[in-house]
């Protein structure tokens, strides 16, 4: 009886707590500020949307018997931290009380996240007692209006303001502009206004709601050494400047894009710097050394130790050759760093999903809807402390809303609950009924992502959890762009998985009629073969959910303006967010093989087409006293060196992680479509031991990856070249090399992949996708 009469208890003394205020009145100080005045109206408006019920405002409580929910800001002095708030309750009155006009905001935003709204009823189902204030200063998203992101070109300054409200209610007070040219296109069909107008009205929305309001501005110029040149960009720039309402810093980003060695750069950025104080006498400048090579690195320390006056901060981002401890060590104190963490690309990328399956990659791509909150807490908790100047997200639409909040949360308060943040996104955005079942439903889209896709049942209950709370969701809900953004990856994960179940099958029976070839002839079993990985289209693998998965992108293309096909949404590429139009690409090696038996039938012989066959059936077996490593596939690379892994070192500066070639339509084999890499000056190492000391070995493997003909070096042992530093081939394929005797005699062997210290750019230096350490046969 224990339980049940516990239970009891804690549902009476939840029903105690409980304060309903469908009929409350909003009493506000009827001097308030004008961002104080937006951030009531945004109590107001969401209420209504979720409710019906518009609750009244009021300067004074009304002498009228009712629930009543004060909003005010705390007397000047005090000492109160900046943006706090206190939040008391009882059963028919809430207070909210900012310690400033942005703590009215978030005050108002943490009511909001806590309450039950339904259709024509407002409750508090617990006693609030909350002072809070957040732990860092700058929490903030980047709000790209160009054509480059997947959804945010589309919208209007109504739609802007929804969103940025949205990004308020969990924390943000901070948004990061886009201006007119950057490293996009100068239009978007979807563009409702020109970018200057747009950037202007956005501009705008941070001013009235009492928001910072940040320009990522690249250099973009070829040549700064040109006096001319200079005189130009400072005039364009200050053009924008002039017709900003607001602006509190602009940060200009090294490379990526832009290309100008570190001394031309700040000469540029000191003029635009004196420039922006003319129009925004508070506004600062700051730097990121994005993209910089070895030697830039060295030259921007440099300049840095000279502590140039004009500059505010230093930005740490994507393609920053040293990790962020290793930068605030290096930067004076005086400069606070600001982190720029890439919350929105899951390949190819700073963060990268760890060890995500191939099949996820061909198809999802970089900018699929991107729930990760477990990662990027560990992120933000490994990475973020070192960040004394806060963050701004990298952010290149709506895929990545999830890890937006995430971030909010976590920039407020760091030991937040994961598992409570994504119950109050639930209960905020989806509904009260919803919230838990919401919640659990994007970790589990987030494990759908964990290990191999072939054996992930997971993914399937993952589906069978969507597909309940859509059958029990209202017609509101499923009109609601959040909750189909997580129909959509549940159902083209399992798309996904049924056609890899089904396409393994194939080719694994492909396989065994290859094997007869020797008692059936070649040509015959190449047929058979080919017959085998046959896919009828009208009766593949998960149709039904196939068809589903583009539902679900037209009603997100009408609800959000979502665009996840180039051909149906007018999306910029398939690779920027438009993953429809990759659904059906090959996750298996059959178009590999299709292209394979085509060419075993040109041959002359059939001995020789014999032995085509042989090396097929035969490709990851190295012979007798060999060893194969398959190093994109992280359950079969067993003498691979790792380095310290995702947890201790989430942006893989030391550690060796999956990454996928950039050709994804290429008919190769499914391991040249992924491999291992490591970053920047980091080597690759293999490690080997057992060995025949008698032995001689030669070394086989691919280099696949970027189409950047990158430059390597292998070495064994640390001291035997076993090439020189030479850029890798055009045509993917294996190349070999013999190692030497001495390197094998001790029983042991180290292969080590080094990179040439001068390469700059997006840091996938060492690309390696399969390797053979082959025993010769004398």
């Amino acid at each position: 009886m224990k339980p049940p009469l516990l239970l009891l208890l804690l549902a009476a003394a939840s029903i105690c707590g409980a304060a309903d205020l469908t009929h409350a009145t909003v009493v506000t100080d009827a001097r308030i500020t004008g961002p104080e005045r937006k951030a009531v109206a945004l109590l107001i408006d969401a209420v209504e949307e979720r409710t019906r019920l518009r609750w009244p405002v009021a300067a004074a409580v009304p002498q009228a018997a009712g629930p009543v929910v004060m909003v005010r800001r705390a007397p000047p002095g005090g000492g109160l931290a900046p943006e706090g708030y206190q939040i008391r309750s009882t059963a028919s009155r809430i207070e909210i009380t900012g310690n400033d006009e942005r703590g009215v905001l978030f005050g108002i935003g943490g009511l909001l996240r806590a309450l039950e709204m339904r259709r024509d009823s407002v409750t508090l189902p617990r006693d609030l007692n909350v002072t809070t204030a957040p732990k860092y200063a700058l929490r903030g998203h980047q709000l790209g209006y160009r054509p480059k992101t997947n959804t945010n070109d589309a919208w209007d300054a109504n739609m802007w303001e929804r969103y940025i409200r949205d990004l308020a209610v969990f924390g943000a007070n901070a948004i990061e502009l886009i201006p007119p040219r950057s490293d996009d296109a100068a239009d978007s069909p979807h563009f409702p206004l020109p970018p200057m107008r747009m950037m202007i009205e956005m501009s705008r929305l941070a001013e009235e709601y009492g928001l910072e309001c940040w320009i990522w501005y690249p250099a973009m110029d070829p040549d700064y050494s040109n006096a001319a040149t200079v005189d130009a960009a400072v005039r364009e720039w200050a053009e924008v400047f002039r017709q900003l309402p607001r602006i509190d810093a602009v940060f200009v980003p090294g490379g990526d894009p832009g290309h100008t060695e570190p001394r031309v750069l700040m000469a540029l950025l000191e003029k635009q710097a004196a420039s922006l104080k003319r129009y925004h006498p508070k506004a600062t400048m700051w730097l990121s050394p994005q993209g910089f090579s070895r030697q830039w690195m060295e030259q921007f320390f440099g300049l840095m130790d000279q502590q140039p006056p004009w500059l505010a901060g230093v930005v740490f981002g994507p393609q920053v050759r040293v990790n962020l401890p290793e930068l605030r060590a290096r930067i004076p104190k005086r400069y606070p760093i600001r982190h720029y963490p890439d919350i929105t690309h899951s390949v190819n990328s700073q963060f990268a999903v760890n060890d995500w399956d191939v099949a996820y990659a061909q198809t999802e791509e970089r900018e699929v809807v991107n729930p990760r909150p477990l990662d990027e807490a560990q992120i933000f908790r490994v990475l973020q402390p070192y960040a004394d100047g806060g963050f701004i997200t990298y952010s290149e639409g709506s895929n990545d809303d999830v890890n937006k909040a995430v971030w909010s949360a976590l920039g407020w308060n760091p030991e937040a609950d994961v598992t409570e943040m994504l119950r109050d996104y639930g209960r905020y955005f989806i509904g009260p009924d919803a919230a838990d079942a919401f919640a659990q439903g994007l970790l589990a889209l987030e494990r759908n992502w964990r290990g191999p896709l072939l054996t992930n049942t997971g993914v399937d209950v993952t589906l069978a959890q969507f597909r309940e709370m859509e059958r029990r969701a209202t017609p509101q809900q499923k009109l609601n762009w959040r909750f189909q953004q997580a129909l959509y990856r549940a159902d083209y994960d399992a798309y996904l998985r049924a056609r890899l179940v089904d396409e393994t099958g194939r080719e694994r029976r492909a396989l065994e009629r290859l094997a007869l070839s020797r008692e059936t002839g070649a040509l015959w079993a190449l047929t058979a073969a080919e017959n085998e990985l046959a896919v009828d289209p009208l009766s593949r693998a998960g149709s039904t959910l196939r068809a589903r998965v583009f539902e679900l992108a037209e009603a997100l293309f009408q609800s959000v303006r979502m665009q996840l096909s180039v051909p149906r949404y007018a999306a910029i590429a398939a690779g920027r967010g438009a993953n429809l139009d990759l659904i059906d690409r090959p996750i298996t090696n059959a178009a590999w093989l299709r292209r394979r038996f085509s060419e075993i039938r040109a041959m002359e012989s059939e001995p020789a087409r014999l032995a085509a066959i042989d090396e097929i059936l035969n490709w990851t077996n190295p012979g007798p006293g060999g060893f194969y490593d398959d190093l994109g596939d992280p359950s079969n690379r067993p003498h691979l060196d790792p380095g310290p892994g995702f947890e201790k070192d989430p942006a893989f500066f030391h550690t060796v992680r999956t990454g996928f070639a950039s050709r994804g339509a290429a008919p190769w084999r499914i391991s040249w479509h992924r491999h291992a890499e490591t970053l920047y000056g980091n080597t690759l190492r293999l490690r080997y031991s057992g060995l025949d000391p008698s032995a001689h070995y030669k070394i086989r493997y691919v280099e696949a990856g970027d189409s950047t003909p990158r430059a390597t070096r292998l070495v064994a042992n640390g001291k035997f070249e076993i090439h020189p530093m030479q850029k890798k081939g055009t045509e993917v394929k294996p190349v070999e090399f013999a190692i030497p005797p001495e390197a094998t005699a001790g029983g042991a062997l180290t292969l080590e992949w080094q990179p040439d210290p001068d390469e700059s750019g997006n840091g996938r230096f060492v690309q390696i996708s399969e390797v053979w350490l082959v025993r010769a046969q004398l």
